[in-house]
């Protein structure tokens, strides 16, 4: 099983596997040439978008800044909207459905670590350093008709369902169902959106 596959399966993974630093670095300077596009050149944005996401429907729009770790785990639905400074961390898939938006500031993680630290590290080599981080990852849906508010950070492993509201500076942590607005840290369904 190669690094990347561990990465995509939740499984531990060496984060400097040479295949994984190559996709990375890849991301990093094709969201790098993204954020310094000019605005209205949107021909020149599709076609960074096209070389960067592993796939999207007709009108995303993105506006820049927009950051990513390899760019390529990241799906767009039909008709939606990322707006400035969202950070995507897609270790695992990002699955957006149509008809999103998301505002200002979002996070989007996909990626953790164990919370011992000798699991999380590993033992030391004779200098001191270690060979890498340990990580793992579990995947983030978001379904259609998705409204995410200003500052919200999503978790590894949440599903959001469809026709659903996340208010501002949420901290989601757990599933959401379908037709909810919910809010907080840590997020939770205040009542139904009809």
């Amino acid at each position: 099983m190669t690094e990347r596959e561990k990465m995509l399966a939740g499984d531990l993974y060496d984060c400097g596997d040479t295949e994984l630093l190559i996709q990375w670095h890849k991301a990093k300077d094709l969201v790098r040439n993204y954020n310094l596009t000019d605005s209205a050149d949107t021909e020149e944005k599709e076609r960074i978008l096209n070389e960067l996401l592993g796939g999207r429907g007709k009108n995303l729009w993105i506006t820049a800044p927009f950051y990513v770790d390899y760019g390529n785990n990241i799906y767009f639905g039909n008709n939606c909207e990322v707006n400035m400074n969202c950070t995507f961390l897609d270790d695992n898939k990002i699955v957006i459905g149509n008809n999103a938006l998301i505002a200002p500031n979002v996070q989007i993680y996909t990626a953790f670590h164990p919370t011992n630290a000798m699991e999380r590290f590993g033992n030391s080599k004779e200098d001191g350093s270690f060979e890498f981080c340990r990580t793992q990852t579990a995947p983030v849906t978001i379904g259609d008709n998705v409204w995410i508010g200003g500052g919200a950070i999503i978790l590894p492993g949440v599903n959001i369902g469809n026709n659903v509201v996340i208010g501002a500076g949420s901290v989601v942590t757990r599933d959401i169902p379908d037709n909810a607005i919910a809010f907080g840290n840590p997020c939770r369904v205040m009542r139904e959106n009809k």
